[in-house]
């Protein structure tokens, strides 16, 4: 039987000096071994969530659970089991691939034998071995996603916590991390997905949901949510019903 992961009791998030909260009365649960959709449009307080759950950021209102762990209370125990990609490169540019692994492996803990084993493993894995040695500066936008997946694996996280991973990269590298995620929730990784990617969305999660304004607007499986929305035929035309087709900045 799966046991949650995440659970997110009415929780809400008001910056300093807004006129409404990033996000409000917001509540969802993340079962253990789903490849979770987190989907809304810009603004829709994504990025907000995202970074309360990793214990980056503090709630106004709420709870918040991540592997039967408080967030705020307990957020360095949470943190050693969690693994974080953000949509923002978080790799040292003038730093070797190898070098910069090495320093994360470090900052998780990890044992000096540990950190050469997984590095290179990880490293062939992902079809960077013969980059080992070269500066980030100078990889590829697809080569740089994909070691930054790798620096929020080495610490084997029991869960994943990935923004927009394949933004921006060429297919093989999209292909290659997409296939990664089925690879490691079959070994019993929890992931959460957040992306504007709606076809990728749908074909890799098994649960959503759709946020919008800092609420909660639809959740579930994808059939689920369909069933809801009569004349919608795939996840990107309900999502487009539910939030509109206006510009959001």
């Amino acid at each position: 039987m799966t046991k949650p992961v995440v659970e997110i009791s009415r929780l809400k998030k008001i910056y300093k000096g807004a006129s409404k909260p990033a996000v409000d009365d917001l509540s969802f649960c993340v079962m253990e071994g789903d490849i979770f959709g987190l989907l809304g449009p810009n603004g829709a307080g994504k990025s907000t969530t995202l970074m309360i759950l990793c214990g980056l950021l503090h709630l106004t209102e709420g709870s918040v659970r991540v592997l039967n762990c408080d967030v705020g209370r307990q957020n360095g125990e949470i943190r050693k089991q969690i693994g974080i990609a953000t949509q923002d490169i978080a790799l040292f540019p003038t730093m070797t691939a190898r070098e910069n692994l090495t320093y994360f492996g470090r900052m998780y803990g990890l044992k000096k034998k540990t950190i050469r084993e997984r590095v290179d493993s990880t490293l062939h894995e992902f079809g960077l071995m013969e980059k080992a040695d070269t500066w980030v500066l100078h990889f590829s936008g697809g080569m740089k996603r994909r070691l930054n997946l790798v620096a929020a694996l080495l610490h084997q996280p029991r869960l994943l916590i990935l923004d927009e991973p394949t933004s921006g990269v060429d297919v093989q590298s999209r292909t290659m991390i997409l296939d990664h995620m089925k690879k490691l929730q079959r070994e019993g990784c929890t992931i959460i997905y957040s992306s504007h990617l709606l076809d990728e969305a749908e074909k890799i999660c098994s649960q959503f949901a759709i946020i919008d304004g800092g609420r909660l607007i639809a959740s579930g499986t994808l059939q689920e949510m369909l069933a809801g929305q009569k004349e919608a035929c795939n996840l990107e035309n309900m999502f487009l019903q539910l939030t509109g087709r206006d510009i959001r900045n």
